[in-house]
């Protein structure tokens, strides 16, 4: 039998191995995230494993609150979060019209001002998930001390704060329905009910006509101003309040509103029978006689008015002086020259 011996196999089978440093230790190359460790290890923390490990979990809550602020004010633009009292989700999603949309959503704080941005991501994410029926069915706890119902989901009104959920969505992100809805806003028909009266006024500036600006066709609307505010400025915030263009109308609450008509004419009778008269033109005037500004302006164009008087008066008086010393001077001189006749002729 041949007997094979591996030693003398060629040497190219395997690679040679490599000397042993006498130390038992291997060169270490100066790459890679280790060399940087080694780095910070040695030239920022002393050596000490305790300080970097420090630094990198200070290090990891700087980025992880940096970025959680930028992931919320990306994601949340403002809209927050509100909380759902028990009359809020307690709502009958048959009476949508009679609830409050912006509450629903959270935007309470925002209403008219919210943007259809923060409309379109308000209970959309986990506060919708919560109100969705899927969710709160399997959340709901059974009733365990009934033999005949265990086990039975006993919230049989479990998707209505959902539904109203999406009809606030609806109402919201329709330009038309948004716009009727902010014209009877519940909470605006609140402060509408509180306006004031002449006494009230009195004490001092009121927010009215800020109020009522929402409703304003023409954007931006001139402000009340201040109690300097030249003769120009005040003219112009009354011209526009008596002059008020107003897009606000009331037929949210009417059954016979024609929602998509293209019809000029029914538009038109829609517009003319839920158009009211506002109440702003009384406050208006109300404003305008008690403005203490109308009394020093009025003082100031009377004080305007006897100063160019007075000062047309010394024009006059001096002109009429002027011309009485013209006439002195040519009639002397008229003298000077017959008398310089008569003594030629004598």
């Amino acid at each position: 039998m041949a007997m094979f011996k591996f030693s003398r196999l060629p040497s190219l089978l395997s690679p040679p191995l490599t000397t042993p440093h006498p130390s038992g230790h291997r060169t270490l190359l100066p790459v890679g995230p280790a060399y940087l460790t080694h780095l910070r290890l040695s030239l920022h923390h002393g050596n000490s494993f305790s300080s970097l490990d420090k630094h990198l979990a200070a290090e990891r809550e700087r980025l992880a609150a940096l970025h959680g602020d930028d992931t919320a004010a990306e994601d949340d633009l403002g809209v927050g979060s509100e909380e759902e009292p028990d009359e809020l989700l307690s709502l009958d999603p048959k009476e949508w019209k009679k609830q409050d949309h912006y509450a629903v959503l959270g935007l309470s704080h925002l209403r008219y001002k919210a943007s259809p941005a923060q409309i379109k991501i308000a209970r959309t994410s986990q506060e919708g998930l919560e109100a969705s029926p899927d969710k709160k069915a399997s959340t709901t706890p059974a009733i365990s001390n009934s033999l005949y119902l265990a086990g039975v989901n006993q919230n049989t009104n479990d998707d209505a704060f959902f539904k109203c959920i999406q009809k606030a969505h609806e109402v919201l992100t329709n330009p038309e329905k948004r716009r009727q809805f902010d014209s009877v806003d519940p909470v605006f028909m609140e402060l509408e009910e509180d306006m004031p009266t002449g006494a009230e006024m009195k004490v001092g500036p009121y927010p009215v006509f800020e109020l009522y600006s929402r409703f304003s066709k023409a954007q931006p609307v001139p402000g009340l101003g201040h109690i300097d505010s030249t003769k120009e400025a005040v003219e112009g915030f009354y011209d526009f309040w008596y002059n008020f263009d107003s897009w606000r109308s009331f037929e949210w609450m009417d059954k016979e509103v024609n929602e998509g008509s293209d019809s000029r004419d029914d538009k038109r009778y829609t517009e003319k029978k839920n158009k009211k008269t506002l109440p702003i033109e009384g406050l208006v005037d109300l404003a305008l006689g008690l403005d203490p500004r109308i009394k020093r302006i009025k003082q100031e164009e009377k004080e305007a008015q006897e100063e160019e008087k007075k000062k047309a008066e010394e024009e006059a008086k001096q002109k009429e002086e002027a011309e009485k010393a013209a006439a002195a001077t040519a009639a002397k001189k008229a003298r000077r020259q017959q008398r310089a006749a008569e003594d030629g002729t004598a």
